[in-house]
């Protein structure tokens, strides 16, 4: 383990297995929500420590996008027992919608605690959301725009909040009355902001501490460095899918995540794990696994890290598809982490 001169705090090494201009990449490991029981991520957090992930982050759903995923705990529980199984990891939410389901002052709230916790580990991703989370208490599903206004009040009332002492806010879509966190970390964690178009990476420039994006594009990214500068941090999720058999790996990408061949705005708009089902039979085995490295072969994994880099991600989290999780931080440990180092 990586360790610091601070104690419980783990060292950001940065790997570059690219040319000697490209920028360094941390590495780091995706909690799957969807597919993980709330134990199985706090051992497999743990294990990723072990096997020498920095950083990781956690999805944050009421539902799974299909039922082959099978699972959805509450993540704010979950960060819990994480911040007591690790030591070192950082660990942030990936993304979490502050806007409909939960409201801010809420999740101002179940944030400080996390980052009580997690000891100046923990980071807050956000994003203005899914209709599939978000519609569950009957409550009106709005435009882009309307979200996007929403998400930056939303973060205007949590870091609000994060200051302590007694709080009010009234604004055009929260109202928050004689509030007051008493229990604070030393200091507030980033906010990370996931964007996927322009007036999307605006809102995150303006407000964001930092960035979060789920492929290597590099306009998205450069646009997000022109508005926000260099220095903020990027963080890109990477689905991949070990296993011995790559036929197998196909398959298991297939059944378990054809949403990732949805085109548009689908995966903002359908409502229900259902809806996602119909849609993804429409969707072949090539559209979908022809996409994230698959199998035992090393080069493609570090392949597509070098095109995450290449695209300017300071940060890749690597989300391994299917239950085989000790197969792949075995893979990873062996495999890819010497070739980064």
């Amino acid at each position: 383990m990586y360790q610091s001169g601070e104690p419980g705090v783990q060292e950001r090494p940065r790997f570059d297995i690219g040319k000697e201009d490209q920028p360094m990449a941390e590495m780091g490991y995706v909690l799957s929500s969807e597919e993980m029981s709330p134990n199985e991520m706090v051992r497999n957090a743990r294990r990723a420590e072990e096997t020498g992930f920095t950083t990781a982050w956690i999805s944050d759903h009421y539902h799974p996008w299909i039922d082959a995923q099978g699972q959805s705990p509450f993540v704010w529980s979950v960060i819990g027992g994480i911040a007591t199984a690790t030591e070192g990891i950082r660990l942030g939410t990936g993304v979490t919608a502050p806007i409909i389901r939960i409201h801010p002052a809420i999740i101002a709230q179940a944030t400080a605690t996390s980052a009580a916790m997690m000891e100046g580990r923990f980071w807050f991703g956000i994003g203005s959301g899914e209709n599939l989370n978000e519609h569950i208490l009957g409550d009106h599903w709005p435009p882009t725009d309307v979200r996007l206004e929403m998400m930056e009040e939303a973060v205007q009332v949590i870091r609000l909040l994060w200051e302590g002492t007694n709080k009010r806010h009234y604004g055009k879509h929260y109202t928050v009355e004689n509030a007051r966190l008493y229990t604070l970390p030393n200091e507030p964690p980033p906010i990370y902001v996931s964007a996927f178009g322009p007036k999307a990476i605006e809102v995150a420039a303006r407000v964001g501490d930092g960035y979060v994006g789920t492929a290597p594009e590099p306009d998205l990214l450069n646009d997000f460095i022109e508005k926000a500068g260099e220095d903020k941090p990027r963080l890109g999720e990477m689905k991949v899918c070990w296993n011995e058999d790559e036929s197998e790996a196909r398959r298991m990408v297939h059944r378990l995540w054809p949403n990732m061949g949805l085109p548009g705005e689908l995966s903002q708009e359908l409502a229900t794990p259902k809806h996602f089902e119909q849609a993804a039979s429409l969707v072949t085995e090539e559209m979908v696994a022809d996409t994230p490295p698959t199998g035992p072969d090393p080069e493609p994994y570090l392949e597509s890290i070098r095109q995450y880099e290449q695209a300017g991600y300071t940060e890749i989290y690597m989300h391994q598809i299917g239950p085989d999780q000790e197969g792949f931080f075995r893979f990873f440990e062996k495999e890819i982490l010497p070739e980064l180092r």
